[in-house]
C-alpha cells in the first residue's frame, strides 16, 4: 500500500468563513495585512484536523492581486509573515506537521496568457527569499506553465542552501474534455511530468481542478515515471470543489458555489481512488475545509 501523507485545504472559504477581511484584487493576502491571527487559527484549526503538511498563506502576495506598489513596499514583510505564521502555528499545537512554502503563479492564477519569462527572477527572489527561514520544502502550485517552473525551481535552487524538497503541483485543464490531461497551458501532463524528471523534482502533484481529471493526471503520471524509470517522485493531489470553471476564468474572482457532491464522505471516495492509483499527498484546494481533512485522516488511520 502506498504511504499517505495528508496535506491542508483551502484557505480563502476559511477565511470567509471566520469573518476575516477578504475581498478582490488581495484575496487571501488581506488577511495578512489585517488578521494574520486568523491565518494563524485556520492553519491551526487543519493540524488539528490530521494535516502532516500545512501551506504558507503567501499565494496571493504578488503583483497580481496586492499590487505593483505595494508589492514592492510591503512584499518581502509580507511573505516574512505568512512564513512566521504557519511556523508558529505548528510550534504551539505542538505538531511535527511541515510547512511548505507556497510559492503561486507570478503572473495570475489559470492565466497562462500573461506568462512573462522575464520578469520571474524580479517576482520571485523576494518570495523565495522571505519564505526560506520558515519553510520545510516548497510548493510551486496551481501552475500552468512548464517554463515558469523550470525558472522558479533554478531560483530556488540558487537560494535554498539546505536543499530543502520541492514540489510542484499543475493546475488542469477542465472546462471541457480533452483528449488526454493538459495543463491551461495547453502543454500535456505528459510533457511536465517528462521536464519535471529532467529538473528533479521530489513531487508532482494536481491541484485546483476537478477531481474527475486529477485522477485521470495521475494514471499517467505514475505510467510516465515508470516508463522513465523514476519511482523516486512522489505523486500528490488536492482538487477544489467548484465547478469545471471556464477557460477565461480566473482562480480566486470569487466565492464560487460549490459542488454538491463533494462532501466529505463523497471527496474521501476521490482520495481513496487516488490513493489507490499511486498518490501518496493528498489533500484539499479551494472549498475542501477542515472537515474533508478529518475524513482523509480517520481513512489513513483505518490502513494501519
Amino acid at each position: 500500500m502506498t504511504s499517505l501523507t495528508i496535506l491542508d485545504g483551502g484557505m480563502g472559504r476559511e477565511l470567509a468563513r471566520l469573518g476575516a477581511p477578504f475581498k478582490q484584487p488581495e484575496w487571501s493576502a488581506l488577511a495578512m495585512m489585517e488578521a494574520p491571527l486568523t491565518v494563524k487559527e485556520i492553519h491551526k484549526s487543519y493540524i488539528n484536523s490530521g494535516s502532516q503538511v500545512i501551506t504558507t498563506n503567501s499565494y496571493s502576495l504578488v503583483p497580481f492581486h496586492i499590487g505593483e506598489d505595494v508589492f514592492k513596499e510591503r512584499g518581502r514583510e509580507l511573505t516574512t509573515l505568512s512564513g512566521k505564521v504557519a511556523r508558529e502555528a505548528v510550534d504551539e499545537c505542538h505538531s511535527e506537521a511541515k510547512v511548505a512554502g507556497s510559492l503561486a503563479p507570478l503572473f495570475g492564477s489559470y492565466r497562462a496568457d500573461l506568462y512573462q519569462p522575464g520578469r520571474v527572477k524580479e517576482l520571485a527572489v523576494p518570495l523565495i527569499e522571505s519564505l526560506n527561514p520558515y519553510v520545510d520544502l516548497w510548493l510551486s502550485e496551481t501552475q500552468s506553465v512548464i517554463d515558469e517552473v523550470t525558472r522558479v525551481k533554478a531560483l530556488v535552487d540558487t537560494i535554498d542552501l539546505e536543499k530543502k524538497p520541492f514540489w510542484v503541483s499543475f493546475t488542469l485543464e477542465d472546462s471541457e474534455p480533452t483528449e488526454v490531461p493538459i495543463l491551461r497551458s495547453g502543454e500535456t501532463v505528459t510533457e511536465a511530468v517528462k521536464a519535471m524528471h529532467a529538473i528533479g523534482v521530489d513531487a508532482i502533484l494536481f491541484n485546483c481542478s476537478q477531481p474527475e481529471i486529477i485522477g485521470e493526471a495521475i494514471v499517467l503520471t505514475k505510467a510516465t515515471l515508470s516508463a522513465l524509470g523514476n519511482d523516486a517522485i512522489q505523486i500528490g493531489a488536492y482538487a477544489n470543489a467548484f465547478p469545471p470553471q471556464p477557460k477565461n476564468a480566473t482562480a480566486n474572482e470569487g466565492l464560487d458555489e460549490l459542488r454538491k457532491d463533494l462532501t466529505p464522505p463523497d471527496y474521501l471516495t476521490w482520495v481513496k481512488q487516488w490513493h489507490d492509483d499511486g498518490a501518496s499527498l493528498i489533500g484539499g484546494c479551494c472549498g475542501i475545509g477542515p472537515e474533508h481533512i478529518e475524513a482523509i485522516t480517520e481513512y489513513k488511520a483505518s490502513l494501519k
